[in-house]
């Protein structure tokens, strides 16, 4: 047992499993996923792991393969989002078993209560799938009824991303780590449900939770002392990708929250280590998934305090 061992909630974005602009391959997803969890399996020796996986090109690609296939009507994005934590959950097992050969890992498909009325059914701004150019994001927004947004110097799908509110599964994470599991759960944020009362139970909605506030919810519930959010840029910048670009090192909850970025990508990182940091006084990290140990020794990353 490693009760003595601090709980440390990593969420791993689904940008850093597959590389922006990169062909969205088994083999590509494979080898990145081999970095993640050699990073990842280093964390095990000083900390009790709880992971948290993006999904956002995975999901988007299902969608895509969803709707070539017209002989049947497409499936929702709750359960493609289920698809994702299988597939991306069985990968990173079986990376980290590779990497830690004696120890124990399970992977939990994850359903997360989210509010029926919640606001963001009316404005989408999760990012998914692959990057395209205008036109041709146009082109498939009138195709299929999409809503697209720019990311950075590119265009892709967005669709709702309402807050999570309850992790269904948690008594299970909990008992996993208690039996020192590194636990893989959350995936993409979870499916989302919502409560359909007493006859009908849970039922999935149409929609992509953001995997990392789902993580900060999860990290706060299991009384986790620290939040790593591993993504594919070292620090938290303001003013990314223009000549004032500032990176951030130490940084209270205060004056972090006086910066604005950008919606549907760093915006949900940064609110969650802050809701992370206010709710437990622990601290939210975000750095390169490449850097994990080093973030966690104050050599990198940005640091989220109260």
């Amino acid at each position: 047992m490693s009760d003595n061992k601090p709980i440390i909630v990593v969420a791993v974005g689904g940008n850093a499993l597959l590389q922006r602009g990169e062909l969205m391959s088994y083999e590509n997803q494979k080898s990145n996923i081999a970095v993640a969890t050699q990073a990842l399996a280093k964390l095990s020796e000083a900390y009790r792991v709880v992971i948290v996986h993006g999904n956002g090109p995975q999901v988007g690609l299902l969608a895509l393969q969803n709707l070539a296939y017209t002989d049947a009507p497409p499936y929702p994005l709750d359960v493609l989002g289920a698809e994702t934590q299988g597939m991306i959950g069985y990968m990173m097992a079986q990376g980290l078993q590779q990497a830690l050969p004696n120890g124990k890992v399970s992977t939990v498909l994850t359903q997360i209560e989210v509010d029926a009325n919640d606001p963001a059914f009316d404005e989408p701004n999760k990012f998914i799938g692959p990057v395209y150019d205008h036109e041709t994001a146009q082109q498939k927004a009138t195709q299929y009824g999409w809503s697209i947004k720019a990311d950075g110097e590119y265009w892709r799908r967005v669709v709702p991303s309402p807050m999570p509110q309850k992790i269904v599964e948690l008594d299970g994470i909990r008992t996993l780590l208690a039996a020192d599991h590194t636990v893989i759960c959350c995936g993409g944020g979870g499916c989302p449900v919502i409560n359909a009362g007493e006859e009908f139970g849970y039922q999935g909605v149409e929609a992509v939770i953001d995997k990392d506030l789902s993580a900060a919810v999860l990290a706060k519930q299991l009384g986790a002392e620290h939040y790593l959010i591993l993504t594919d840029g070292e620090y938290v910048c303001v003013d990314w990708g223009t000549p004032n670009e500032k990176a951030l090192h130490q940084i209270s909850v205060e004056d972090i929250q006086q910066y604005t970025f950008a919606a549907g990508s760093m915006a949900p990182k940064v609110e969650a280590c802050c809701e992370f940091a206010t709710a437990t006084k622990g601290i939210g990290h975000i750095g390169s998934l490449h850097k994990a140990s080093e973030i966690m020794a104050n050599q990198s990353g940005t640091h989220i305090h109260l």
